[in-house]
């Protein structure tokens, strides 16, 4: 099956064994650095280092890094619904009629290929509605207590994410929900691999540690006990043993130290995440074991990982707690959550007092750093990727709280713009995969985008569940019990073309043509500071990217080795970490002057506008003639030996160009750098990009005397000072350059993607427009 632009998709983007998620290959090279996500089984490889997925995306060794509980009765998000009845199950009955929108999964970048059609009653506003001839909607849980503490646990097992009459009720809504029987065929796919693999072997990874170990443990956990608890065939209990044991130090093969250290807890991930592990498998198969695996699960979870845990948020001597205070970013909601939820999964069945201990430590830690992760417009702190390992955390222990203790404590609350991260996921999630500024982290495994599902409901926020469905990591047990069957609608139905987030931490922009198309035209760009975001950004005050005819034109290198010595040091100007190529300047698509990094104190300004157009309910969307958007960053702050510099960039033509402009007055050498995997060619002022069968066009218009465009590798530069230790290669990727001396200049680089049934005639030439007088109309 072919898609319209000719890339290879899969036949269904849910599909058992072939699924991403299930395989658990991993895609990243050191040796290579881009790299791209493919769907189904494994073609070759495109050369970004492309996020795209939110599953398994990196093997580079890193120090990186819940459930409907109860149903209300959701109203609808708009008049029409709330007031139409016969709208309600006109919707409902579409739904169920279509089944699963995507027709396939773009096999690049693995995002979901909706038809080209026009479906006014299925694909509407998104909503929650009663579905009672359709779907059925989760029953009430019955655990409801008056006043919620949580150490007052429901007496019911299981009580994390999915209590009893959850798992009740869950055979009907597989059978009347097509997205639920497709996810569940996957689970049972994933689990029935992995039943035949041999035990996640210990393998101490560096700095790293063994998280990948520890998130391999918990992702066949929660597949093993998910099938048992459907099927109650105890072969799954028997293999779920044979993982606890192994990771106990009690198999065939060692695993780790025979201490207290044996989970690594001075990388307290891995801590984190295993005692999750052992949680969940405790918790989820509980009248399954005996009192002798009960005792030796519990003494194995206080010895290497609840322990440590009381030691890390209380006195600390060996520094594993250095992610308590003050730290808004994946580390806190990871460790809060692997913490809360092995103490919730054997509270009362501990004597050692350790459990109901902790469970007065996380949650005040959490709610004092974790949820903060979020800034006022819904960005995540660190990157779009680490998004992933916050947000799954962060939903795992709200959603665990509710379902053992019958509330979430203020996680979903006491930060008031958290609700919003949701919608930062789906505008930084383009056509050509995530706007992946920074590092990418590690493997997922365990770790989704799944948190939208369970926010979508939480927060009632319909568009966050219709987007989460559709993508391919979406089949894992988590989605079986957050997803909301009463949702219904298309996502991008009313969804604003353009976003701008504008909190000072990271101030971005989103542009696109289509929601829907995979051959849309995108562009992300970004300013804001560079301190503040875990250690994990580059030096990138001005970075764009530009997707268009199903490609990435100009993209991100991600992370460098996380193993190289300085890399996590600090982000001061001195750091080690602002050595290496990508995380440098240069290593980014922006102007570098001197050939010197960014100042680390910039604190930028942006101003923008937008037509505000909408896309409606079909997913063939025609650009209005007049619709635009722009975005200006003042960088002169990000900048030594720059009097002024502003950079803006715009939508033109219906959205079918692009024009980056940048004002700039140096005192030292200026060089325009745009990374990019197409084979390039420059004639002067021109340079065509090919890349796929497709090319683009770029030319500088109004050209200051001497300027024109050349290539360069994408490697550092002869007079940068050394690294530590060698930078990664970066083979495939090549580097489109525009050289001058020092001054004050105007560059218009005009991005005319050759899109297809487009003449010559079809493209126009802007005006040349300062950027202050710039304006939603100012190139007509």
């Amino acid at each position: 099956m072919q898609s319209a632009a000719g890339t290879p998709m899969s036949e269904t983007p849910f599909k058992a064994h072939n699924s991403p998620y299930g395989s658990g290959d991993p895609y990243y090279s050191e040796s290579t650095g881009f790299l791209g996500a493919q769907s189904g089984r494994r073609k070759g490889m495109s050369n970004w280092i492309k996020f795209g997925v939110p599953v398994l995306i990196v093997v580079i060794i890193a120090a990186v890094v819940g459930g409907v509980v109860g149903t209300r009765k959701h109203n609808s998000t708009t008049a029409d619904a709330q007031s139409s009845q016969a709208s309600a199950s006109s919707a409902a009955s579409a739904k169920a009629a279509i089944g699963i929108f995507p027709t396939g999964t773009n096999s690049q970048y693995m995002l979901p290929l909706y038809p080209s059609t026009t479906n006014s009653a299925a694909f509407t506003s998104p909503t929650f509605i009663a579905q009672s001839d359709a779907v059925k909607a989760w029953p009430s849980d019955p655990f409801q207590p008056a006043n919620p503490a949580p150490t007052n646990l429901r007496t019911d097992r299981p009580r994390l994410i999915a209590p009893s009459y959850k798992w009740a009720a869950l055979p009907d809504l597989i059978k009347n929900d097509v997205y639920m029987s497709a996810w569940n065929d996957t689970i049972f796919g994933n689990a029935t691999d992995w039943y035949s693999q041999p035990v996640v072997q210990y393998f101490m990874d560096g700095d790293s540690g063994i998280l990948d170990n520890c998130r391999q443990v918990k992702e066949r956990v929660k597949a093993f006990a998910y099938v048992y608890r459907m099927t109650n065939d105890t072969k799954w209990v028997d293999r779920t043993w044979s993982e606890l044991q192994n990771a106990a130090g009690n198999g065939s093969q060692p695993f780790g130290p025979n201490n207290i250290t044996r989970w690594n807890p001075s990388h307290f991930l891995d801590t984190a995440e295993m005692t999750a592990a052992y949680g969940i498998a405790y918790d989820w198969l509980y009248d399954q074991w005996s009192a002798d695996q009960k005792s030796m699960i519990i003494s194995t979870m206080l010895e290497y990982g609840m322990g440590p845990g009381v030691t890390a948020l209380t006195d600390d001597p060996q520094y594993w707690g250095w992610w308590k205070n003050n730290t808004q970013g994946n580390w806190n909601c990871v460790c809060n959550n692997g913490l809360t939820m092995g103490a919730l999964a054997i509270l009362n069945d501990d004597t050692s007092g350790t459990a109901e201990q902790l469970l007065g430590l996380t949650v005040p830690n959490a709610n004092d750093n974790c949820v903060y992760a979020v800034t006022s417009d819904g960005t995540w702190t660190e990157t779009a990727n680490y998004w992933y390992f916050g947000t799954t955390a962060h939903a795992e222990m709200a959603a665990s709280l509710m379902s053992a203790a019958g509330s979430d404590f203020g996680l979903l609350t006491t930060n008031p713009t958290f609700s919003m991260t949701g919608m930062f996921h789906m505008y930084v999630t383009s056509p050509g995969t995530l706007f992946d500024w920074g590092d990418h982290g590690p493997n997922k495994y365990s770790t989704t985008a799944n948190a939208m599902l369970f926010y979508g409901d939480q927060y009632t926020k319909p568009e966050y569940t219709l987007f989460q469905r559709d993508q391919h990591d979406v089949a894992e047990p988590w989605s079986m019990f957050w997803y909301n069957p009463e949702v219904a609608g298309a996502f991008w139905d009313g969804r604003t073309l353009d976003h701008f987030f504008d909190d000072g931490l990271d101030q971005w922009a989103s542009m696109r043509s289509s929601f829907t198309d995979e051959s849309a035209l995108a562009v992300g760009i970004k300013a804001g500071k560079l301190q503040g975001h875990q250690t994990h950004n580059d030096l990138d005050a001005g970075d764009f990217i530009l997707d268009a005819m199903g490609h990435r034109w100009a993209g991100e290198l991600g992370s460098g080795d996380y193993r190289s010595q300085g890399y996590f040091s600090n982000d001061n100007q001195d750091s080690q970490r602002w050595l290496y190529y990508r995380k440098r300047t240069e290593g980014q698509n922006t102007i570098l002057v001197g050939a010197e990094n960014q100042d680390v104190t910039a604190a930028p300004t942006v101003t923008h506008g937008s037509t505000n157009e909408t896309q409606g309910s079909s997913t063939v969307y025609s650009v209005p003639s007049d619709s635009t958007a722009y975005w200006v960053a003042d960088l002169t702050s990000a900048y030594f030996n720059v009097t002024s510099f502003k950079r803006g960039i715009r939508t033109l033509n219906a959205r079918k160009q692009v024009l980056l402009q940048d004002e700039i007055n140096a005192q030292a050498p200026i060089m325009w750098r745009m990374h990019t995997n197409a084979t390039v060619s420059t004639d002067g002022t021109s340079a065509t990009l090919t890349l796929g069968g497709e090319t683009m066009q770029i030319s500088l218009l109004n050209a200051p005397s001497g300027a024109s465009f050349s290539t360069m590798n994408a490697e550092r530069l002869s007079t940068d000072p050394a690294p530590p230790e060698p930078d990664q290669p970066n083979p495939g990727v090549t580097v489109l350059t525009i050289q001058l001396d020092a001054g004050e200049y105007t560059l218009e680089v005009l991005f005319n993607p050759q899109w297809s049934g487009m003449s010559a005639s079809d493209f126009v030439t802007p005006s040349s427009v300062a950027l202050d007088s710039w304006s939603l109309t100012s190139h007509n």
